[in-house]
């Protein structure tokens, strides 16, 4: 865990929505705080130091810092909640990782092996794909930048990382730690992703052997080793022996991609990029320290080694069912009811080298029978450690001993059984959940129909369940899984997703020449209990008109009493969309607000299989579809990029 010091004098006290209430560390920029919400959250902010506050080009590389780490899907890596670079104070709060640096851990406790040491090369990979993927270089990795928390390794600061301009290449500068620099960055050559693959591989080296293996007593030494030098991975278990070699290649080109790295260590093949379901796989197994992780090879890296102009331009990444499996079909977390191609998965033997010719006659017979006798052998044993024997022989077969009513182990065992599921959901929100007479409509229920109909629910029951009463509810059974909640205390409930993303932002009536938070400065704002109210005062000052609830909001703001209605973008969006006159979403961005599904502490099952569901329902353009058609009155964009998944258990 970082070491916290407290606040000195002359610290602020607080910065946009976090209480600070100590000092994470201090660097040439600036410092970084511990900030807290008032609901809890905990945020390291790094603050400009006050004596780059004028300089605009300190701020321009501080705006460049959160435009690179904005871009970034948060897959180990740390998410921005929140950030204000126009303030006299500029800043950047991301995601606190509670955590030691890889640096430190590897110092002082010895290299990592085995497990560890897998999790960690998939965990960094999948967190360099997601950077590659937003056409970002990092451009400084190494094991001070490598965070180990309890839910695995996440890759941080993006001081120096770099936006990859339209010919796909960054002039280099020098820049970097040197016993982690690539050759072309010494040589001054363009660098790209492939210049943070050379980086990866000697990190992994470093953590397997304790050593820098680029180690000197000059940095001219450290270069010419860095040029030179061939390290030694012979203590390495394949496959990760032969991806670190290929990594650490002095050419770019003999590199592989980070993609490849990432599929090749999931044992997935390696024809297309990595889907997004891929690094959902990549988090869960990083973060998941509690089951064995037993790899199938599926072929080796080396063969055929990508161009430069590919390395740096990743192929587009594929649907999940169109050119790997989902991530449920390489773990214990299948929805009982899908049925799985003829893909190779991770759990699908390796055929191995070729052998010798095939016997022929009788004796030919008796081999190929004792063979398919042994195959089916192992293969039985793998689809019982999988719990996935009934997807691979693609039937629906109850269990011969029936679980009795209420006695399930998670809500993918009952509802394989039962083919039944309800769901609990707020019911009071027009267009993201509203109860009528004719039952309940919006993106929500729509949202969880989809989920049901994967888990395999042939019924869905939906009921409305208040905020204070789900933990409760999904306890004793009511219900089994609540949709539109928030993922942010987990001590009575799991967490899948989120399914959705939602900014505090502003509505404001379309036409009128507010174009930013700014514009509302002395003017009235309505002001319901919600905490993005306090979001706006923190940015500027207004006047507040109390109401009570929403529908209160959009009279003033329809009458002109009002300039702007705060919220949750998704929840303004679906009052203005049944309004007659146009609205329109301001684009603020205050603060994220992450809508998930509750489910029962404990269930991990359901909560992987939901996740790799959703994944799935991104990839498909299923959740932009239903946002367009339940939001298209208002002028309203959305997220709809897939969000970082929450891990289970």
């Amino acid at each position: 865990m970082p070491q916290i010091s407290p606040l000195v004098a002359g610290d602020p006290g607080q910065l946009g929505s976090f209480r600070l209430v100590g000092r994470v560390g201090e660097g040439g920029q600036g410092i970084v705080y511990l900030g807290v919400t008032d609901e809890g959250e905990q945020a390291a902010i790094k603050l400009l130091h006050v004596k780059f506050s004028g300089d605009t080009i300190a701020r321009s590389r501080f705006a460049r810092e959160l435009k690179a780490a904005q871009r970034v899907a948060s897959f180990c890596t740390a998410r921005v909640i929140e950030a204000d670079l126009d303030g006299d104070t500029p800043y950047i709060a991301s995601e606190y990782i509670d955590g030691r640096a890889l640096r430190d851990i590897v110092e002082a406790d010895g290299p990592l092996r085995g497990t560890a040491l897998d999790r960690l090369a998939i965990g960094t990979a999948t967190a360099l794909t997601a950077i590659h993927h937003a056409s970002i270089v990092h451009r400084d990795f190494k094991p001070d930048n490598v965070l180990i928390a309890a839910d695995g390794p996440r890759v941080v600061d993006f001081g120096i990382a770099r936006i990859i301009d339209s010919s796909g290449t960054i002039t280099s500068r020098a820049i970097g730690t040197p016993a982690y620099m690539a050759p072309e960055q010494i040589a001054g050559d363009d660098v790209g992703p492939y210049t943070d693959v050379f980086a990866w591989g000697a990190v992994i080296a470093f953590a397997a052997t304790g050593e820098t293996v680029f180690e000197g007593n000059s940095i001219a030494v450290v270069l010419n080793r860095i040029l030179n030098h061939e390290v030694d991975v012979s203590m390495l278990p394949e496959p990760l022996r032969g991806v670190v070699r290929s990594a650490l290649s002095k050419s770019p080109d003999e590199r592989p991609s980070a993609d490849q790295i990432l599929l090749r260590l999931l044992g997935q093949p390696e024809t297309v990029g990595a889907s997004t379901a891929m690094l959902t796989r990549g988090v869960q197994v990083a973060s998941d320290d509690t089951t064995p992780f037993i790899r199938v090879s599926s072929g080796t890296l080396g063969t055929g080694a990508p161009s430069k102009a590919q390395l740096m331009h990743p192929p587009e990444q594929s649907s999940v069912t169109g050119g790997e499996p989902i991530p449920w079909a390489t773990g214990s977390t299948a929805p009982p009811h899908r049925i799985l191609d003829e893909r190779p998965t991770a759990a699908s033997p390796d055929p191995g080298p070729p052998g010798p010719p095939a016997p022929r006659g009788r004796r030919a017979g008796w081999v190929a029978l004792a063979v398919a006798i042994l195959l089916l052998a192992a293969a039985s044993i793998v689809a019982v450690q999988n719990n996935w024997l009934q997807l691979a022989l693609g039937e629906e077969r109850a269990s011969p001993h029936p679980a009795p009513p209420g006695s399930f182990a998670s809500v993918v065992d009952k509802v394989a059984q039962t083919k039944k599921i309800v769901i609990g959901v707020k019911g009071d929100l027009p267009g993201v959940s509203l109860e009528g007479d004719g039952g309940f409509e919006g993106f929500d229920i729509e949202l969880a129909k989809l989920v049901a109909e994967q888990l395999g629910a042939k019924q869905t029951q939906f009921v409305r369940i208040p905020k204070s009463e789900r933990p409760k509810a999904l306890d004793d059974g009511t219900v089994d899984l609540v949709i539109a909640t928030y993922s942010i205390d987990k001590s009575g409930v799991e967490f899948a997703g989120p399914y959705y993303v939602a900014h505090h932002d502003l509505l404001v009536r379309d036409g009128d020449p507010i174009e930013s938070i700014d514009d509302l400065v002395g003017k009235k704002i309505c002001a319901p209990d919600s905490p993005s109210v306090r979001n706006v005062q923190a940015r500027v000052k207004v006047e507040l008109v109390t109401v009570s609830n929403y529908a209160q909001c959009m009279d003033l703001l329809r009458s002109g009493e009002v300039a702007a209605v705060p919220g949750e973008d998704l929840i303004l969006a679906g009052f203005a969309s049944r309004e007659n006159q146009r609205f329109k979403i301001l684009g603020a961005k205050l603060n994220d607000e992450r809508y998930a599904i509750g489910i029962k502490h404990g269930d991990a099952k359901t909560c992987k299989a939901a996740n790799g569901i959703i994944a799935e329902l991104y990839s498909k353009d299923v959740v932009k579809k239903l946002l367009a058609k339940y939001f298209a009155n208002v002028d309203f964009t959305p997220e709809q990029e897939t969000p970082s998944m929450v891990s289970c258990g």
